[in-house]
């Protein structure tokens, strides 16, 4: 025993000691964040106070000094606004409307759950447009018809993939269709596109999201349709040879406004010119209160400042916690930050960004250089309490894109689970109630954990 004592003591420790006083740590951010966190409460105020946040909008003018004022609070070395311009489009304060008219040339009045998609331009008249339905599945049926559609309304009625258990596999396949389907039916003559809602939710809320016009085609109004509505709208063209839809929305595009990006920093002491970024965005959509997308990312972000201060943690590398500007439209407030680091010759050696929902969290997906992912597996132990285990390749955000782009920055983005994010998103439905206080503290144990080792040991 005394032999095998001796042999024990001369075995090289660190790897367990390291791993002991990180285990050790991390449970103090966990049990600091969920008895003492402000996550929820802070969410609770962005949200209600002042709610739907589109970029340009005067509420997004207001989230930008409401992330100020409240990373301030938190004892970061420095609290600073980056400013930037944004694009900016209004849905004119005015109700979209959809309708049946006709059925078989026989007139109905029958309304259609639906919201004007972004970037979108307005009907020409308070009448709307009043048009033929051409019903198709995909683009493959689109290029079939393409003679048939001179005149009319086409309507997309692309479903999600079930089958895909990652929601956001699904999501990435079928949004192709809100983005670019006006564009491909303008091409062919079609006068107004109605798109299925990018969402497998079982209510009939429409979710409005982003578009873009290609300048080559005339530029037509493009709605999204909830599900229930667009399921029976299907159905009555299936069943019927005519069926004429008026759409009337008021969508309309504004000059470039300012704005800015929000930033706290908190100064490495051992490597004060290597940075970490970890982030959400701010602007959200206008018809919700942007609590899930992405209010959740960031409280995330501002819970991870205040803990690591309420903690007494000194970061070896400089931390910056963003707040970024206009993701939903343009990515400009991301770019922004790429830019200016890259004219200042900074070194960014991580960025993690918090956009997928404030659902219980399973884990991180990574764009990192190979060598990494020894480190990185040796970690995920430690994150095995708190649920975010799963470490997956191919991850970073819109956000965290530029800084990829311009330094090859690794870049990770937390996974929550997300079977119920796109029932919610872009949605009425987007709002503090659909947020649960336990698995949005739990999100932002794991990221405060994953920024804390990456700061102690690099990546």
């Amino acid at each position: 025993m005394k032999k095998l004592i001796v042999l024990l003591s001369a075995l090289p420790v660190w790897g367990w000691a390291q791993t002991n006083d990180d285990s050790i740590f991390i449970k103090k951010i966990s049990d600091d964040v969920l008895q003492n966190g402000r996550a929820y409460e802070l969410l609770h105020d962005l949200t209600k106070s002042i709610g739907g946040r589109l970029g340009g909008s005067p509420e997004f003018a207001k989230a930008i000094q409401w992330g100020k004022k409240t990373m301030g609070t938190f004892g970061a070395d420095k609290v600073y606004l980056q400013p930037c311009l944004v694009p900016r489009w209004v849905r004119n304060g005015k109700t979209d409307k959809v309708a049946v008219v006709a059925v078989n040339n026989k007139p109905l009045l029958k309304p259609l759950d639906a919201l004007a998609l972004g970037n979108s331009l307005g009907t020409p008249t308070e009448k709307g447009i009043t048009a033929e339905v051409f019903a198709i599945n995909d683009f493959e049926q689109l290029e079939k018809y393409k003679d048939h559609l001179k005149g009319k309304i086409v309507f997309y009625n692309y479903h999600f993939n079930p089958t895909n258990i990652s929601t956001f596999t699904s999501y990435a396949d079928a949004v192709r269709y809100r983005g670019g389907g006006a564009s491909r039916a303008a091409k062919y003559g079609a006068v107004g596109m109605v798109v299925r809602s990018m969402s497998e939710s079982t209510d009939n809320n429409p979710h409005t999201g982003d578009m873009e016009y290609n300048d080559s085609f005339p530029k037509i109004p493009a709605v999204a349709v909830g599900l229930q509505d667009a399921d029976k709208l299907w159905k009555l063209c299936q069943l019927s040879t005519s069926v004429k839809l008026n759409i009337t929305t008021h969508g309309k595009k504004l000059p470039d406004g300012p704005a800015a990006n929000v930033i706290a920093e908190l100064r490495g002491s051992e490597f004060p010119d290597e940075i970490i970024t970890v982030g959400g965005h701010l602007d959200s959509w206008d018809v919700n209160e942007g609590a899930t997308d992405d209010g959740a990312g960031v409280v995330h972000t501002m819970e991870v400042l205040r803990v690591l201060k309420a903690l007494g943690y000194q970061t070896k590398r400089t931390i910056r916690f963003v707040l970024f500007a206009d993701e939903e439209k343009s990515g400009s407030g991301a770019q922004k930050y790429a830019d200016e680091a890259k004219a200042k010759g900074e070194k960014h050696i991580f960025a993690l960004e918090s956009d997928a929902g404030g659902f219980t969290p399973r884990g991180f997906s990574f764009t990192v250089p190979p060598t990494a992912w020894s480190k990185l597996n040796a970690w995920k132990t430690l994150f095995d309490p708190y649920g975010g285990s799963r470490f997956v390749v191919g991850g970073g955000g819109a956000d965290t894109e530029p800084l990829q782009v311009a330094f090859n920055t690794p870049v990770a983005e937390l996974n929550p689970d997300s079977q119920r994010y796109f029932d919610i998103h872009h949605s009425r439905a987007d709002v503090f109630e659909n947020v649960n206080r336990r698995e949005l503290l739990l999100g932002a144990v794991n990221i405060a954990a994953l920024i804390y080792l990456v700061d102690k040991y690099g990546l």
